[in-house]
């Protein structure tokens, strides 16, 4: 037993990360169910949507499982009260300051996780008081650090500066690479992008399929203006690197993305002008599998890279 196991009491020291379009009930308990920390995404859902996935999700798994929430977005309060009205035990928290919430929710005796990309965002999340960090580097999909700072440079210059349980993300679907995360000390990892790719994923079939499909090189981080996010190249790619060429001013860039990209490239499976946000770490995911299977998988190969880490 490690401190994450033993933090969120489950059995290997692995997190389903909340991502959204991807991460609704059916995810986020076949997880749980497998052993680890499945999250409900709550960045794609109305207030009402997610008080549904919680109940779907309670009663689907008698394991823990958690709920990641955006804090950017305009009905916090409410998403906030449904997590404590439905006695959600655990939290993650992201894109906002820690201490907003913190506070407001370990009273009401739920575990606080915050998501960072830099050591200056850790420190600050240890001072606001929350019970572990998520330290992403920039290899991740989705949105990012604007410093580019990647997942084996960020982990150990993270674990140096706190002593809070941290958890590595950005670049990671495999027990080697959780592994080596784990060197250089993490106390685990949050998994993204392979879970994509799995049968309880809610993303669109289009898009699972594109993911298994991508080679290295295929994504990129884009409109770090906006919010720095790591996208699949395509048509609304490519219009954004055209736009570029142009100089254009932040309002311009808004009016590109427009509404909803996320929803229609992840949700619906527009392939062309939807959002396709996933980690770099798709060139390396082949297939589409239960999450059962993939979490047996990464905790197999961790044990086995372990033996042979010993022998070196």
């Amino acid at each position: 037993m490690n401190r994450l196991t033993q933090l969120f009491n489950i059995q290997y020291p692995i997190v389903q990360a909340g991502m959204i379009w991807n991460s609704g009930w059916r995810l986020a308990s076949a997880a749980s169910n497998s052993g680890i920390l499945g999250l409900i995404g709550a960045g794609s859902m109305y207030p009402d949507v997610l008080r549904e996935h919680i109940q779907k999700c309670k009663k689907a798994t008698e394991k823990p499982f958690g709920v990641n929430v955006p804090m950017l977005y305009p009905n916090i309060e409410e998403i906030m009260n449904i997590i404590v009205e439905e006695d959600v035990k655990i939290v993650f928290t992201s894109a906002g300051n820690p201490k907003t919430w913190t506070k407001w929710l370990q009273d009401k005796g739920i575990i606080v996780v915050h998501v960072v990309s830099s050591v200056k965002f850790a420190l600050k999340s240890q001072e606001a008081g929350v019970d572990a960090i998520v330290a992403e580097g920039f290899e991740a999909g989705g949105h990012n650090g604007r410093d580019e700072t990647t997942t084996l440079t960020l982990i150990p210059m993270v674990k140096e500066q706190i002593t809070i349980p941290l958890i590595a993300a950005g670049g990671i679907a495999t027990g080697r690479a959780m592994l080596a995360t784990m060197i250089l000390g993490a106390d685990g990892v949050q998994i993204g992008s392979r879970f994509v790719a799995s049968e309880e994923s809610s993303a669109h079939q289009a898009f699972k399929d594109v993911v298994v499909n991508a080679k290295e090189g295929d994504t990129q981080l884009t409109l770090k203006e906006l919010a720095p996010v790591r996208l699949i190249k395509n048509k609304f790619f490519n219009e954004i690197q055209e736009l570029y060429k142009t100089s254009p001013t932040p309002e311009q860039l808004k009016e590109l993305l427009g509404r909803a990209r996320a929803k229609r490239g992840m949700f619906e499976g527009d392939l062309y002008d939807g959002e396709l946000e996933i980690g770099q770490i798709a060139g390396l995911i082949h297939d589409i599998k239960p999450v059962i299977e993939i979490v047996d998988e990464i905790v197999a190969e961790f044990e086995t890279a372990k033996k042979e880490a010993v022998s070196l």
